[in-house]
């Protein structure tokens, strides 16, 4: 509790956060959602902690609320170069169905640098998804004189932000002005799997995806052409979240839960 030294009221160090109103120590509700986050499930936790299952429910909207503010903190800075890894990965939701028809697909974009996740949807592997994320990174780019995306071999990531975030390339010459990526961004894809087998021609093993604008610098090397790191966040996921185990019966019942967690 703290003491107004202008006014005399006291109030407790909680006020006017999102942590206000909270009764239970902030020390004993890190210990539970460190559980939730080693993979517990809901019933199991409140079974442990001796806690009512709406309790949990609500200090999890809490804290899953705290990204948006988080956001919003990052993307009033202005960065000067920023690298993106881009990936996507699923589960099995409800019952047992295949990779293409599963709805929780979910979409990583995390900054190489700091490993903040701009974004982390889950849905249907389609236009609609791909675009919730790339509007995101629209935003980022705003903020970004120098941007590059790179993904692993998934091309509608380059397609969508180039749709999106485009500018005509006047050069006063006759004809209509050509399209290219906004000045300073640049996507990449690595082209994985194996493709000796293959006949006919080849894809290069590293490419872009869009034509880009001729004042910007290609600074990244093949070699930095990777989604190593959110990659291994994936891996992570799938070790600690309990959805995310793909080779047992434990799975999302609804969207809004299995995105909460």
């Amino acid at each position: 509790m703290l003491l107004c030294i202008a006014c005399g009221a006291s109030f407790s160090e909680t006020k006017n956060t999102f942590l206000e109103g909270l009764r239970t120590p902030v020390s004993t509700i890190w210990k539970i959602l460190n559980a939730r986050t080693e993979g517990m499930s809901l019933n199991a936790t409140c079974k442990v902690f001796g806690i009512a299952k709406n309790s949990l429910l609500s200090w999890e909207e809490k804290f899953s609320n705290l990204h948006h503010t988080l956001m919003i903190y990052s993307l009033s800075h202005t960065f000067v170069q920023s690298v993106v890894e881009g990936d996507e990965f699923y589960t099995k939701v409800d019952k047992n169905t295949s990779a293409e028809e599963s709805s929780r697909w979910t979409i990583v974009l995390m900054d190489r640098a700091s490993r903040f996740i701009w974004e982390l949807s889950c849905g249907k592997k389609d236009k609609v998804l791909f675009k919730k994320a790339i509007k995101r990174l629209a935003e980022l780019i705003e903020q970004t004189e120098d941007l590059t995306l790179v993904t692993d071999g998934e091309r509608r990531y380059g397609k969508i932000l180039f749709e999106i975030c485009h500018e005509l390339l006047r050069t006063g010459k006759v004809g209509r002005p050509r399209k290219t990526l906004k000045k300073g961004v640049t996507v990449r894809v690595k082209n994985k799997g194996s493709q000796a087998h293959k006949k006919g021609r080849k894809k290069p093993k590293y490419q872009r995806t869009c034509p880009l604008h001729p004042e910007t610098s290609n600074n990244i090397s093949d070699k930095e052409t990777h989604a190593n790191h959110v990659e291994a966040n994936n891996s992570a996921m799938r070790r600690k979240y309990s959805p995310y185990r793909i080779k047992t019966n434990t799975y999302a019942k609804s969207k809004p839960g299995f995105q909460r967690i």
